[in-house]
């Protein structure tokens, strides 16, 4: 790789990590609150440089999002269960290096035949894989008293709340990302590639 294209890489990839910092720490950027829900927007702007980059840069950016997650669980916990759940990096980093893995390869195996759907395939997929693998790491390491008193049920229940969560907070999030994530990434991805012509 030349010296050229190294800046021009680590110039994108701040970019992109300066766009997730606003998205976390602004409220209503990056969890928009719908009734008793928060929808979370990271896994769109994931998703969306996972299309137009491909899957490591994706990869790239959901981990950076998961370690800033992670940090925060520590420091400046961005809500009362973060710091009972978000301190295991199997829950907070691990799903959102998949999230940008699973929807630049779903991409990449669609592209060329069915570019859109692959597109909203991957929105939805990617959005998908950080609500289970999330939810999930939460029932296997997390089930203790303290999370689910978070969740205003006790341990034997928290199973059916983390699936009631999946099957509402969840849907929503991946039919979101699955309908936005294709229209911000398809036009910036044929600039991108015009760009490389």
């Amino acid at each position: 790789m030349t010296q050229q294209l190294r800046i021009k890489r680590l110039t994108r990839r701040g970019l992109l990590v300066a766009l997730v910092l606003l998205q976390d720490f602004l409220p209503l950027l990056g969890n928009i609150p719908l009734g008793p829900l928060s929808i979370t927007t990271l896994p769109i702007t994931v998703t969306a440089v996972a299309i137009i980059l491909g899957p490591g840069e994706g990869a790239f950016l959901g981990g950076f999002w998961g370690v800033l997650t992670w940090v925060r669980a520590f420091t400046y916990p961005s809500s009362p269960l973060a710091p009972l759940v978000f301190t295991n990096p199997l829950i907070a980093i691990l799903p959102r290096i998949l999230v940008g893995v699973v929807a630049g390869y779903t991409f990449l195996f669609l592209k060329n035949r069915f570019p859109r759907w692959g597109a909203m395939l991957a929105g939805g997929l990617g959005a998908l894989t950080n609500t289970v693998l999330v939810l999930g790491g939460i029932y296997i390491f997390a089930r203790t008293s303290s999370v689910a008193s978070f969740y205003h049920t006790d341990v034997t229940a928290l199973g059916t709340v983390l699936m009631t969560i999946a099957g509402s907070n969840g849907m929503i999030e991946m039919i979101t990302t699955a309908i936005l994530a294709p229209l911000i990434a398809l036009p910036v991805r044929q600039i991108v590639i015009k760009g490389q012509h």
